[in-house]
C-alpha cells in the first residue's frame, strides 16, 4: 500500500471512530459570589446548558452553553437550548463524523436558525472530543496557539460602588486582574457616572477601564455622556446604543474621542460586514455564543482585522469549560489586541471542574492537554443540575 493510501486509509479509520454515538444537555444554576446587573436584568446564579458528546471510538468531549438571565441578552435561554438541542441539533447530528468539522456545521445550520449558543455549546463539545482522539489540544484543531496567556479584564457590575472598589482592590492584590469592565445602564446616567467617578479616583492611576453600556443609552444621551466618560479616563466604550441602529452606531463612533466597541450588533458575518463597513466601532468583541462556534468565530474576526478594526475576548460568564473553549479560540488568532475578560469561573462560588483555569500576574492562561484541557466535576455538576 502506497504512503497516499495508507494516509487515506487513516482518515477513513478516523472518521469512523468519530461518529457521534449520542448528545445529552443539561441545565446547571451554578451560583455566584455576588449579583451580577446588567441595564436589563440581574442575576444571582448563572446558568448554563452543560453538554456531553460520546463518539463511536469511546471518548466523551465536553462543551458549556451560557446566557444571562433567560433570553434579555440574545433570544436564546438555557430551556430553549436544551429543548432545540435535544430535539432539532441532535438528531441531526447522531451518526455524522465529529472529524468534518464543516459538514457538522452545515448540518446544525439546517436543522435550526441562529441558536448561535445552543450551537457553539455542542460545537466545544466536539473540539474537545476529537481532541482527546488525537491527543492534541483544541487550538491545534483551530489552526495553533500563536499565545498561551491572555491579559484578563474583570467586571465589576454590584452597582455599589464601595463594594466594586474593594472587589477590584482584592483583584489586583491577587494578582488576577488589573483591568476592569464597569457595567453601566441599570441605573440613570448621572449615578452611573457617579459610580464610575467613585471607581477612577479610589483605583491605582492608570488603571484600565471600559465602560459597558449594555445598549442602555439612546443618541441623545451619548452625545451629552461619551464625553464625561473620556474625561473619567474610559479607554474603550461598549455598545452604548442599541443593537440594529446602524446608522445612530455610526454617527455615535464618528463622534466619540474614545473608540467604541461593538458587541450586540454583531453575531453573524453578515452583521459583521455591515457594522464594520459602516463604522459603527472601532473594536469588536468577540463570543462563541454570538457566533455558533469557533470556526465562525474566527471568521467574524477574519472580517474585522481586514478592516483595521480591533479585537476584544469577551465572555457571558462561563465555567472554566466554556472558558477554557474561548481561550482556545482566542490563543489562535493573529491579533487580540484588547485581551480577554474571561473571568466567568472566578465569580462562580464553586467552579464546574476539577481544576480550574490559572490566573496569575495579570493574565489567564490556556489550559494545557488534549481537547479542552479541563475535566468536569460531577459532584459540582450533579449539585447544581436543574432537576426535570
Amino acid at each position: 500500500m502506497t504512503a497516499s493510501h495508507q494516509n487515506i486509509a487513516a482518515g477513513q479509520d478516523l472518521c469512523r471512530a468519530t461518529i457521534i454515538r449520542r448528545i445529552t444537555a443539561r441545565i446547571v444554576d451554578a451560583p455566584t459570589t455576588r449579583k451580577h446587573k446588567l441595564s436589563n436584568t440581574s442575576v444571582s446564579h448563572q446558568s448554563y446548558v452543560f453538554i456531553s458528546v460520546e463518539l463511536e471510538n469511546g471518548v466523551t468531549g465536553f462543551g458549556e452553553g451560557s446566557t444571562l438571565g433567560g433570553p434579555r441578552w440574545a433570544e436564546e435561554s438555557v430551556e430553549a437550548m436544551k429543548a432545540n438541542i435535544e430535539v432539532y441539533l441532535a438528531p441531526a447530528l447522531i451518526g455524522q463524523s465529529a472529524c468534518l468539522t464543516e459538514a457538522v456545521s452545515l448540518y446544525m445550520d439546517r436543522a435550526a436558525k441562529r441558536n448561535y449558543t445552543a450551537k457553539s455549546a455542542i460545537d466545544m463539545a466536539l473540539l474537545d472530543a476529537l481532541g482527546k482522539t488525537l491527543n492534541v489540544p483544541a487550538h491545534v484543531l483551530l489552526g495553533g496557539a500563536v499565545r498561551n496567556a491572555f491579559d484578563a479584564i474583570w467586571a465589576l457590575a454590584s452597582g455599589d460602588a464601595v463594594q466594586e472598589v474593594e472587589e477590584a482592590l482584592e483583584m489586583i492584590r491577587r494578582g488576577w486582574f488589573q483591568r476592569f469592565k464597569i457595567k453601566l445602564g441599570f441605573a440613570d446616567p448621572q449615578t452611573d457616572l457617579s459610580r464610575l467617578a467613585a471607581l477612577q479616583t479610589a483605583l491605582p492611576a492608570g488603571t484600565t477601564l471600559v465602560a459597558d453600556v449594555n445598549q442602555a443609552w439612546s443618541e441623545a444621551e451619548c452625545t451629552r455622556y461619551l464625553p464625561v466618560l473620556r474625561d473619567l479616563g474610559v479607554s474603550l466604550i461598549e455598545q452604548p446604543i442599541a443593537a440594529g441602529q446602524t446608522a445612530a452606531s455610526a454617527r455615535i463612533a464618528a463622534r466619540s474621542d474614545v473608540p467604541v466597541m461593538m458587541d450586540e450588533s454583531v453575531s453573524t458575518l453578515a452583521e459583521a460586514a455591515r457594522e464594520i463597513t459602516a463604522a459603527t466601532g472601532s473594536v469588536l468583541s468577540l463570543k462563541l455564543c454570538k457566533h455558533g462556534g469557533a470556526h465562525n468565530l474566527k471568521r467574524v474576526a477574519g472580517i474585522a482585522a481586514a478592516q483595521g478594526v480591533q479585537l476584544y475576548g469577551g465572555c457571558l460568564l462561563e465555567s472554566s469549560i466554556g472558558a477554557a473553549g474561548h481561550l482556545h479560540a482566542f490563543a489562535t488568532l493573529p491579533r487580540l489586541e484588547w485581551g480577554t475578560e474571561q473571568f466567568g469561573p472566578k465569580i462562580l462560588i464553586e467552579d464546574l471542574v476539577t481544576e480550574g483555569l490559572r490566573y496569575e500576574d495579570f493574565q489567564v492562561h490556556l489550559p494545557d492537554g488534549p481537547g479542552l484541557g479541563v475535566s468536569p466535576n460531577p459532584e459540582v455538576i450533579d449539585k447544581y443540575a436543574r432537576k426535570d
